[in-house]
């Protein structure tokens, strides 16, 4: 990441670029984009302009889902925005989402970091888009006890800005793991049988 920020000149930059090239059928507005990349609205805004002018992104017209409570109650309607989406005819696509590949990676030291505040992990497995397979039920498995679950998908929306796309996970407390593990519950046995990679094992999972 900071060999990125190095070479595109901000965090903001680095994660836009991320969230644009490994979601190019998506199209985000402003508010969206902060969200996604954890960062202000006002460099999201500095940075879309220069963006735009290198080609990478163009401007869209698209319809997003909105929450408003009305009468205490909470309604999804939706509604027309304007944002943006990658440029499918940029020249230099392939090789920069290549390049972004190599170099978008988060040590297992850093997920258990980002994760360990959120409860006592026993057992975190990656998957998925972190060891680049295309075959994983999940990319995250995390299980532990006294999960405090709200900060813990604090964590994971971090990771998600910081590798540009949406992390599927599954977090269980651990008397709830070992039943389901006991039971040969469907959901952990694809978990355990496609490629992954154990960066907690406390169980001995094998």
């Amino acid at each position: 990441m900071e060999t990125l920020i190095k070479l595109l000149g901000s965090s903001a930059k680095v994660k836009m670029v991320k969230l644009f090239v490994f979601n190019e059928n998506h199209a985000y507005d402003v508010k969206q984009i902060a969200e996604r990349t954890k960062e202000s609205i006002s460099k999201i805004r500095a940075e879309i302009h220069n963006l735009e002018k290198m080609g990478l992104i163009q401007s869209r017209s698209f319809f997003k889902t909105v929450e408003k409570k009305r009468s205490g109650k909470k309604v999804t309607s939706k509604v027309k925005t304007t944002g943006w989406v990658l440029d499918e005819d940029f020249e230099s696509i392939a090789p920069l989402r290549k390049f972004l590949i190599d170099m978008n990676h988060i040590t297992p030291k850093d997920i258990i970091r980002k994760l360990s505040h959120g409860g006592a992990l026993k057992f975190v497995l990656i998957s998925g888009v972190f060891i680049q397979s295309n075959e994983s039920r999940v990319d995250l498995l995390v299980v532990g006890d006294h999960i405090k679950r709200g900060i813990m998908e604090k964590a994971i929306r971090t990771l998600e800005a910081e590798i540009g796309k949406e992390i599927r996970y599954a977090i269980f407390e651990t008397a709830e793991f070992k039943y389901r593990q006991g039971m040969y519950d469907k959901l952990i046995r694809d978990i355990l049988d496609f490629p992954h990679e154990k960066i907690v094992n406390k169980f001995g999972v094998v």
